[in-house]
């Protein structure tokens, strides 16, 4: 075993950030993590400044994009320039409550900026400070020799990407990226594992499918469709890493990282699990100075995603409401929801296409249908969906992640079809044990 001193920063700093983000509490009558309640202070304590902060961020990360001449990169990113320069725009507008035409309406930019934007750019650098005692300090290593038996054959990931999983369904996706980019950055992910675990564990936090299941009418089964989603989620991740396009993503290292790929255990897991652990222990930076830099990650992290969030978001939104678009994409799922006889399949095929703009979007379409079926179904693609161009897609793509952006659209069409296929069955079979009707 390794010598090392201070392993009470094993204990106490990893126990302080599994506290933040995996250890639902009550404030204010509303029960979530830590971290969720933190950036609900902040929000009632500075109403008047935290827009600002917000805009200061949609600056900082549009100008970044400039200053780093981002276009070089290629046409896709020479697009996301402009886009950052029309959603740093849209966020000045809103900020100062100007917005033309029927940008100002609840379901469009004040939407994005509320439930998304001002989120996510609260979420990402505090939750970035607190990630420096969840992965930096032996946490990591510990659970990922623990969880290799179960994370590699079934996913094809380290064990240490059950961490990642956890972080997104009890916290945030964007915290899930954020774990994802930084542990691929630092080597412990090669560029396919980090793409399976963005796009297939970086799911909506509980909170989200909390509202998912309200609008949708079905609280009074929030159990059932809680567990169902997470198990529909993960099977059709297992499937996913096995076909085109995560198959074909190159198993490499980040460029400049030095590799740091999990060992094999043979043996005594617990005590082998226990050794890299003080292996990376020994080798964890100061806490100021993990803390310091996470925070900055999550800044500069933020600063890419809000005015994405606030012109790429914003665009899908006006697709759903204005164009047939969503209808016509619609068709594509028309035969899985055909084959396993889910109710009304062509408004089911609508729902789901409408996933792809933003992940509440769907739940909308089908919410005055009078088949519970088709809710649950609906609401379970919501989740197990993933990716979506309101929020996560720009998230990923703020990343150092090499997954490119066609290779998320083939795999949201993966995982749509296939949840469909899967979760139709499962709630009818459900729902006729427990009498529920369909």
């Amino acid at each position: 075993m390794p010598r090392v001193d201070g392993k009470w920063r094993l204990f106490v700093y990893s126990a302080i950030g599994a506290f933040v983000f995996f250890f639902p509490v009550t404030y204010d009558g509303k029960q979530s993590i830590p971290l969720d309640h933190l950036v609900t202070i902040i929000q009632q304590y500075l109403p008047g400044v935290v827009p600002w902060i917000i805009l200061a961020l949609a600056a900082y990360g549009t100008w970044r994009s400039i200053a780093n001449k981002n276009w070089e990169q290629g046409p896709l990113q020479a697009v996301f320039t402009v886009l950052n320069v029309v959603g740093l725009v849209v966020s000045f507008l809103m900020v100062i409550d100007k917005l033309p035409w029927v940008l100002g309406e609840e379901d469009l930019v004040p939407f994005l900026w509320n439930k998304i934007a001002v989120q996510v750019g609260l979420i990402v650098p505090i939750g970035g400070a607190f990630l420096a005692l969840l992965i930096g300090y032996g946490l990591l290593e510990f659970v990922g020799v623990l969880m290799q038996s179960i994370m590699r054959p079934l996913w094809k990931t380290p064990g240490r990407s059950a961490i990642d999983a956890v972080a997104s369904f009890v916290g945030s996706y964007s915290l899930g990226i954020l774990i994802t980019d930084r542990v691929y950055q630092s080597g412990g992910y090669t560029a396919r594992e980090a793409s399976i675990v963005a796009t297939g564990f970086s799911t909506v936090s509980a909170a989200f499918m909390v509202i998912v299941a309200k609008s949708l009418d079905i609280m009074n089964i929030w159990g059932i469709y809680f567990t169902v989603t997470l198990v529909v989620t993960f099977l059709v991740t297992a499937v996913t890493v096995r076909i085109p396009p995560l198959r074909t993503i190159p198993d490499e290292y980040y460029h400049s990282a030095e590799p740091d790929p999990e060992r094999t255990v043979q043996g005594n897991r617990f005590r082998e699990a226990w050794r890299e652990a003080l292996q990376a222990l020994a080798t964890a930076p100061s806490l100021r100075k993990g803390i310091g830099e996470n925070f900055l990650d999550g800044l500069k992290l933020s600063g890419a995603i809000v005015p994405s969030i606030m012109s790429v978001g914003l665009i899908g939104l006006l697709l759903a409401r204005f164009t047939p678009i969503f209808e016509w994409i619609g068709y594509l799922f028309y035969p899985f929801a055909w084959i396993v006889r889910l109710p009304e399949p062509v408004l089911a095929g609508k729902a789901s296409a409408m996933g792809v703009a933003e992940m509440f979007l769907p739940a909308t379409a089908v919410a005055d249908s009078s088949s519970l079926v088709l809710k649950f179904v609906i609401g379970v693609v919501s989740v197990s969906a993933i990716i979506f161009f309101s929020a996560l897609v720009p998230c990923i793509l703020a990343t150092k992640i090499p997954i490119k952006l066609w290779h998320m659209l083939s795999i949201w069409f993966e995982r749509v079809a296939l949840t469909i296929v899967l979760a139709t069955p499962i709630a009818y079979v459900l729902f006729e044990v427990l009498g529920l009707g369909t």
